[in-house]
């Protein structure tokens, strides 16, 4: 099997990647948003767990977490995209099934389940040691935050959670994608999408920071948001390892 090549964009490019992915989102609005949904209700079912289990301290590191499990979650949106490129019929229960069909996807799935893991034990650990008299209660968390006292918490927390999601995004840019779309196993996939980020730093970067600003906006209004963002990004995605990757 010929080894895929990766390609040089233009700077800008990512803009396109989600005019093309809204183009998506419009083509199949009921499997787009059937998603979305899907996704704003895990939220709110992992939240309302967390506040009757009393471990509301858990919910922003849970949700700096989501940057590192959506890759694989947004697997079914890529298909569908797939799906849409292909002249294919796009059907909720076939774009799910991809899982089925690409065990290395799975694989893929636990890489960012660990990583995932990790940050969520980096997360506890500086939240217990910077809280040490004891760990405030949700409702005053906001008040924590801008207490000009907790400033190096949030700085350093939010260093550390940035490093965590650039890891994801580095192994992950187009490695799902063409994982679903090509026969390739898991280390080769992830070199590709190393290549691809080495090869195009600028466009990566602003890419980076769109799918971070639509994440910040989707939790920021109480998950609702990610209804319409989440698969915007997800087709959008499909968009950008096509352009990234021969």
């Amino acid at each position: 099997m010929k080894t895929p090549s990766v390609n040089t964009v233009a700077h800008d490019q990512p803009w396109v990647w989600l005019q093309r992915g809204w183009r998506d989102l419009a083509a199949t609005p009921k499997v787009s948003l059937a998603y979305g949904c899907g996704i704003v209700a895990a939220s709110w079912i992992l939240f309302e767990l967390l506040w009757v289990a009393d471990w509301t301290w858990l919910v922003l590191p849970m949700a700096g977490g989501f940057l590192l499990l959506a890759p694989v979650m947004a697997v079914g949106l890529y298909e569908a995209s797939r799906r849409l490129e292909a002249g294919q019929p796009v059907v909720l229960g076939e774009v799910l099934r991809v899982f089925l069909h690409r065990p290395q996807i799975m694989v893929f799935g636990v890489v960012l389940l660990l990583l995932h893991f990790a940050w969520m034990r980096t997360a506890m650990l500086w939240f217990v040691l910077y809280f040490h008299q004891g760990t405030p209660p949700l409702s005053q968390i906001p008040v924590y935050m801008l207490d000009p006292n907790n400033l190096p918490f949030l700085v350093i927390g939010t260093a550390m959670g940035a490093g965590f999601a650039f890891i994801t995004f580095a192994v992950s840019a187009v490695s799902l994608p063409l994982m679903m779309d090509r026969q390739i196993d898991v280390i080769s996939a992830i070199l590709i999408s190393l290549r691809a980020i080495w090869a195009n730093p600028r466009a990566m970067l602003l890419w980076a920071g769109l799918i971070a600003g639509c994440t910040f906006v989707g939790l920021a209004t109480f998950f609702f948001g990610l209804g319409l963002l989440f698969p915007l990004v997800g087709h959008a995605t499909w968009h950008a390892y096509r352009d990234l990757v021969d």
